[in-house]
């Protein structure tokens, strides 16, 4: 009698781990091996993966998706205010949703920090995401994996890449204003501090130049390139380096004092489709931002190389994209036990 009771807790315990297994796969296994991102050394290590929700959630992409065609076929532009989003996520503390926490008692808001305040946007496509997401399986689809999974599906909605993406992200807990201040890349950025602030990362000189190429979609503000126009080397004279028809467009959208908000497309020839015009802008004078022109012409490293390839050829660039922008998604991220699964992407629950 008493080896059937401990015969039969073990299976109970047995049946009871494969249950926590199928619905939270992953947990207690070490996916991704100890030291893998995100992982301590020493620790055990939850790694994400692409079927993380397979049992837990399996609609969780279709429904991520089928919000994501009405956003972006309502306003072709949401494609890479989400994509940025991602990207100023995952710069900050990781890919943790900080960045879509609103200001309370108890957090200061990264949407208010420099490089964010006034030009972050999709907030409200990711709540009617996590909307119909809590309807579908409630607190089981974290909003970092959601941003994760908005920009794969903005990029290729834009005519982009896709690739098998690595889920199983867990929500913060706090933000970083000082640290969205100081680690997401300026638009007026010199070449060296690209490299460094991306190497801060994990990233290197092919993710600088192929996460760049994500400016083949979308807009900037006239604050974003005036200094170009006006007074690029404090001498009060344009960037030699635009294209002269380009320069003189660019002046009539971008006054020199006040319009800061006005916009104009990264990508003059292309700005709703994902492709690899931009690399051939940047050839012609025609790349927007400082921070686009100095991969030519910076004189550090391998970024003008970069820039040519990825300009003579399409398929180079969105196989590289896509590498980078898993090895982007995979910054620190939280697993496991650690952090939450935020009901409210925006507040903490």
């Amino acid at each position: 009698m008493a080896y059937f009771k401990v015969a039969f807790g073990f299976l109970v315990t047995a049946f009871l781990s494969a249950t926590v297994s199928l619905a939270h796969p992953g947990l207690g296994f070490g996916w991704g091996g100890v030291g893998a991102p995100g992982g301590q050394s020493g620790a055990p290590s939850y790694g994400l993966f692409p079927q993380f929700y397979q049992f837990s959630c399996p609609q969780a992409e279709d429904i991520v998706m089928s919000v994501l065609e009405k956003a972006i076929a309502k306003e072709p532009r949401m494609a890479a205010s989400l994509l940025r989003l991602h990207f100023h996520d995952c710069f900050v503390q990781g890919c943790d949703a900080s960045i879509l926490l609103d200001n309370s008692a108890t957090i200061v808001s990264e949407k208010n920090s420099l490089p964010n305040r006034n030009s972050v946007r999709g907030f409200e496509v990711i709540d009617e995401i996590k909307a119909r997401l809590e309807e579908a399986c409630p607190q089981t689809v974290s909003c970092a994996d959601i941003l994760a999974m908005a920009a794969r599906g903005s990029t290729v909605l834009s005519g982009g890449p896709s690739w098998e993406l690595p889920l199983g992200r867990r929500d913060s807990k706090t933000a970083s204003l000082s640290t969205s201040n100081n680690n997401i890349p300026p638009p007026n950025s010199t070449l060296q501090n690209l490299i460094t602030l991306f190497q801060r990362q994990g990233l290197d000189e092919v993710d600088l130049v192929a996460l760049s190429g994500g400016h083949t979609i979308g807009v900037a503000r006239c604050a974003t390139f005036k200094q170009r126009l006006y007074n690029q080397n404090g001498n009060n004279l344009p960037d030699q380096t635009l294209e002269r028809t380009y320069y003189y467009g660019l002046k009539s959208v971008c006054p020199k004092s006040g319009g800061d908000n006005n916009i104009s497309p990264l990508d003059l020839g292309s700005p709703v489709k994902f492709d690899n015009l931009y690399f051939k802008l940047i050839l012609w004078g025609k790349g927007l931002l400082n921070s686009d022109e100095v991969l030519l012409t910076g004189n550090v490293g391998n970024t003008m190389e970069l820039v040519k390839a990825y300009a003579k050829d399409e398929n180079l660039f969105f196989k590289q994209f896509a590498k980078s922008m898993i090895k982007m998604g995979n910054i620190s991220p939280l697993t496991g036990f650690n952090g939450e699964v935020r009901k409210n992407c925006r507040l903490v629950n």
